[in-house]
């Protein structure tokens, strides 16, 4: 008895408030990062534009990352996403500029349409060679990401695309695509007070319910979230538009990966299927014996994971204006690195989507402060590899005392 209450007297106050405290190592890692690096740098780190490019820049490790917490937390792995990524990018734009009448107004929604459907349909594929092939998968999407980078290539022979619509544009952040200073307000302002009724909602039911409430801890948790989201608006609305004083305000991706991250949180801790993919990971033969359908929990697994590839294909092709058949190389590395370092293990089970965010943005600080400083693309290369081995190695090291 004297051993369990010492442990939790032992809790920090951030495990008292609700958070986890490797996640609060992740971003105690990410400020250290971005002080280094704005020293190194001679103070360019931090400033608007920098903090700006990087949300944009980061927003597509992110959405990739999102979906393969889920992938992993099965124990399975998905090698195919940037190939995905890039043949999707490719019909999108074929279908934009090629097959659709560029000056209908319908021509870039339904493009967007195109995209996530066959990024769904890719990630069926997959899937029910998985699920119910009972291939491994890292085979099928090994031979995934050689399958479509090749189809990549042969949707227009290895040209490149472009240009996109104008609005369709807008969705990769660049110039106008943000949403402006009062509108960035006025979404903080929304957001934190459905956060904070939902947060009421949720104690007042525990309390009907009989369990144990801690209003000062839910109130410690709010008042950091208000901190942290006005900071981010501050430094969104920082950055102004060029040769004028009026800030850009909130980039198009970042909105898109907010959705992505509400929505994916939503389902992995407040569903049905959620609960399933932990617990298949957790253990598969007593997942099967307690009646979970695990083949169709994997299946759907994947076409998640696909039509998250699909719209990181939005926002990557809206930002760089153009298709090419080399998009999304090598991103499939960065969204299993970012999983990784933001606490997802590789044995199954564990993760939050959450998490995996903050390792995306771990990730693209590392690289874009690298750059900052002039480092070559071998040596990020280099720096990379290395903080995602320490990842793994500090995961297998939380694993064992588990």
């Amino acid at each position: 008895m004297s051993d369990v209450t010492a442990s939790r007297s032992g809790q920090s106050g951030l495990a008292w408030a609700g958070f986890d405290p490797r996640a609060f190592s992740l971003i105690g890692l990410l400020a250290a990062i971005a002080l280094v690096f704005h020293f190194l740098s001679g103070g360019l780190f931090l400033t608007p534009r920098n903090l700006y490019n990087l949300v944009v820049q980061t927003s597509v490790v992110a959405i990739l990352a999102a979906g393969m917490t889920l992938v992993i937390a099965t124990r399975n792995i998905d090698l195919s996403v940037g190939s995905i990524l890039g043949f999707v990018g490719m019909l999108i734009a074929l279908f934009q500029i090629q097959i659709f009448p560029m000056d209908a107004a319908w021509n870039w929604p339904l493009t967007i349409m195109v995209g996530i459907i066959a990024g769904g349909l890719i990630g069926a594929w997959h899937g029910a060679w998985i699920a119910y092939g009972g291939v491994p998968s890292f085979v099928v999407t090994l031979g995934g990401l050689l399958i479509f980078r090749g189809a990549a290539f042969e949707v227009a022979q290895g040209k490149t695309l472009a240009p996109f619509q104008p609005t369709y544009q807008l969705l990769g952040g660049g110039i106008d695509g943000a949403i402006g200073e009062a509108n960035s307000w006025i979404l903080f302002v929304v957001l934190m007070s459905l956060y904070g009724l939902g947060e009421v909602v949720l104690n007042r039911r525990q309390a009907r319910l009989g369990f144990a409430t801690l209003p000062a801890a839910r109130f410690v948790r709010f008042a950091l979230f208000c901190v942290v989201g006005m900071a981010f608006v501050w430094a969104m609305n920082s950055y102004d538009r060029p040769r004028s004083d009026i800030g850009r305000g909130i980039p198009a991706p970042a909105l898109i990966l907010l959705a992505v991250v509400l929505c994916m949180e939503f389902i992995a801790r407040f569903t049905t299927f959620g609960r399933y993919v932990y617990a298949i990971g957790g253990n598969l033969e007593a997942a099967r014996l307690t009646g979970i359908p695990t083949k169709s929990t994997v299946l759907w697994v994947f076409v998640t994971m696909g039509v998250l590839c699909g719209i990181a294909a939005v926002v990557t092709t809206a930002r760089l204006n153009a298709g090419t058949s080399s998009t999304g190389e090598l991103l499939e590395l960065s969204a299993i690195a970012a999983a990784v370092i933001g606490g997802v293990s590789l044995a199954g089970g564990r993760g939050t989507v959450a998490g995996a965010v903050v390792g995306a943005l771990v990730i693209q600080s590392l690289d874009s402060g690298m750059v900052l400083v002039g480092a070559s693309s071998s040596q990020r290369m280099v720096a990379i590899g290395l903080v995602l081995i320490a990842a793994v190695w500090t995961d297998h090291r939380l694993s064992r005392k588990t």
